[in-house]
C-alpha cells in the first residue's frame, strides 16, 4: 500500500504544480515576475489557490522625470470592489482623515488636534470618556486618537474618531471625494445597527475644563443600499457564543475596496498626485502629524508608551515583519493594517532613503482553514504573516533592480522623528484592546 500512498502523493503534487504554473503564466506584468520569483512554499501555496485565500494586490511604480515631479504606475492583481475582505483596522485611516479635515473646516481658533475632548454617554450603552491616562496631559484630543490608531491599531480610539465624525457625514464625504466602495457604518463596540446611528456629544475645553465649543449627539437618517449578500466561510460563532452551521453574513459589515484605500494614502503622502476631488481638505501641519504616525515606530513614542518588546517596531508593517522584529534604519513604512475575522490587509508606501526607491504596495488575504468565522482560530501565525512578509520582500527586492530613468535623491517629508526618553521610569503599556 505504501508505494501506491507514494505515487498518488506525488501526482497530486505533481497536478498542483502544473495548475499553479498555468494560473501564474496567466498574471500579467510584473506580477509574473515578481511573484514566480518567491521560493517560500507556503507563499507559493496562497498565490496558487487565489479563490480559497481571497488574496488580492494592488502595486504602484513611483517615477519621477527630470524635473522631480512622480507620476504612478498602478498594477493590481484579482482586486475586485466586488470582491469582499473584511477592513477591520483599516478604517482608522479614513476616519482619522476626515477627523483632520473636520477641524480645519471648523475653523475656530480655539480647537485643534491637540485641545482636549469631553465625550458625553447620550443614547444607549454609549460610553463617556473624560481622561486618557495614556496621554501626557490625560486629556483625550483628535492628535492623541490617531497616534493610538497609528502606531499600534488600537481599537477605541476609532471609535472616539467615528463618534467626533458622525456615521451619516462619515459615508457622505467619502462617497463625495470618490471614495464609492466605502461603507463604515459600525464601531468596534458590538452595538446594534440603531446604535451605530447614534454619536455622542462632544465638549472641547480649555486647559482649566471650561468649554470652548459642544458639539451635539448626532443621528444618521440616511439609508445604506449594502447591495448583494456576501456569505463567507461553513460555519460561524454568533453574539451569543454559539455555533451556527452556516456561513457568517458580512452584507452590513465595514467595507472598504483595496484600490480606494490606497488612494486615501496616496491622496495624503502626494496631494497633487490625485486629482482635487480624492484629496482631504487639511491643513499641511496636520498632514504632516499623520505621516509621522503612519510611519513612527512604538518604541520611538513617548506617549503612549507601549512596551516595545511586546509592540516592536514591525508590529504594524506586515510587509516588513519577520523573525528580528527589527526595521532597517533607512526605510520608514507609511501604512495603516487590518486583523480580523481570519482577514490580514497591509496598505503601504515603502520609502527607502538610502537606495533612493519608493512604491506603495498593498494586499489582503483570507487565512481561516477550519472553515468557521469568528472563532478567533485563524492562521495569520503559520500562513497569513508569512505570506505577506514575503510578498513584501519580493516587491522589495523587485525595486531595487528596477531601471528608473531619472534616478531621484529621496527624502522623508517627515523632518525628526520623536525619541523615546531612556529615563522615563513610567510603567510601559503591555495591553491593548486593537
Amino acid at each position: 500500500m505504501m508505494p501506491i500512498m507514494k505515487k498518488s502523493l506525488f501526482f497530486i503534487t505533481l497536478l498542483l504544480l502544473v495548475v499553479s504554473n498555468k494560473l501564474m503564466a496567466q498574471w500579467p506584468a510584473p506580477f509574473n515576475t515578481i511573484l514566480t520569483s518567491i521560493q517560500d512554499s507556503i507563499t507559493k501555496k496562497v498565490l496558487a489557490s487565489p479563490k480559497t485565500y481571497r488574496y488580492q494586490l494592488v502595486y504602484t511604480q513611483i517615477d519621477r522625470d527630470q524635473k522631480d515631479i512622480p507620476h504612478f504606475t498602478n498594477h493590481t492583481l484579482y482586486a475586485d470592489a466586488d470582491s469582499y475582505f473584511n477592513p477591520a483596522s483599516m478604517v482608522k485611516m479614513p476616519l482619522a482623515f476626515l477627523a483632520m479635515e473636520k477641524l480645519h473646516e471648523l475653523n475656530n481658533p480655539g480647537v485643534n488636534k491637540f485641545t482636549s475632548m469631553q465625550f458625553d454617554s447620550n443614547y444607549q450603552r454609549q460610553v463617556a470618556m473624560y481622561e486618557d491616562a495614556s496621554a501626557q496631559n490625560k486629556k483625550p484630543s483628535i492628535a492623541h486618537f490617531i497616534k493610538r490608531a497609528f502606531l499600534i491599531s488600537e481599537n477605541d480610539p476609532y471609535n472616539r474618531l467615528y463618534q467626533f465624525m458622525g456615521q451619516g457625514p462619515t459615508n457622505q464625504q467619502l462617497l463625495a471625494k470618490g471614495y464609492s466602495s466605502t461603507k463604515i457604518t459600525r464601531q468596534f463596540m458590538g452595538y446594534t445597527e440603531d446604535q451605530n446611528r447614534h454619536t455622542n456629544g462632544i465638549n472641547f475645553v480649555d486647559e482649566k475644563g471650561l468649554p470652548i465649543l459642544k458639539l451635539a449627539p448626532q443621528y444618521n437618517k440616511d439609508s445604506f443600499q449594502f447591495g448583494a449578500p456576501i456569505f463567507i466561510g461553513d460555519a460561524h460563532w454568533n453574539s451569543r457564543d454559539e455555533v451556527v452551521n452556516a456561513p457568517f453574513d458580512f452584507t452590513r459589515h465595514n467595507n472598504i475596496s483595496l484600490t480606494d484605500m490606497q488612494k486615501m494614502l496616496q491622496s495624503v503622502i502626494f496631494p497633487a498626485s490625485v486629482p482635487k476631488q480624492n484629496r482631504f481638505n487639511i491643513a499641511e501641519s496636520d498632514r504632516l502629524f499623520l505621516l509621522q504616525y503612519l510611519s513612527q515606530y512604538p518604541s520611538e513614542t513617548n506617549y503612549p508608551k507601549y512596551d516595545s518588546a511586546h509592540f516592536y517596531d514591525s508590529y504594524v508593517k506586515f510587509f516588513f515583519q519577520d523573525s528580528t522584529h527589527a526595521m532597517p534604519k533607512h526605510i520608514r513604512v507609511f501604512n495603516k493594517v487590518g486583523w480580523a475575522y481570519g482577514f490580514l490587509t497591509d496598505v503601504s508606501y515603502v520609502l527607502d532613503t538610502k537606495n533612493n526607491i519608493d512604491y506603495m504596495l498593498s494586499a489582503t488575504v483570507y487565512v481561516n482553514s477550519d472553515g468557521v468565522v469568528n472563532d478567533s482560530k485563524y492562521d495569520e501565525a503559520t500562513v497569513g504573516f508569512p505570506f505577506l512578509n514575503q510578498i513584501g520582500k519580493a516587491f522589495y527586492q523587485y525595486e531595487l533592480q528596477r531601471a528608473r530613468k531619472f534616478k531621484p535623491i529621496l527624502k522623508n517629508q517627515v523632518k525628526q522623528y520623536e525619541k523615546r526618553n531612556p529615563k522615563d521610569t513610567r510603567p510601559s503599556i503591555l495591553n491593548a484592546d486593537n
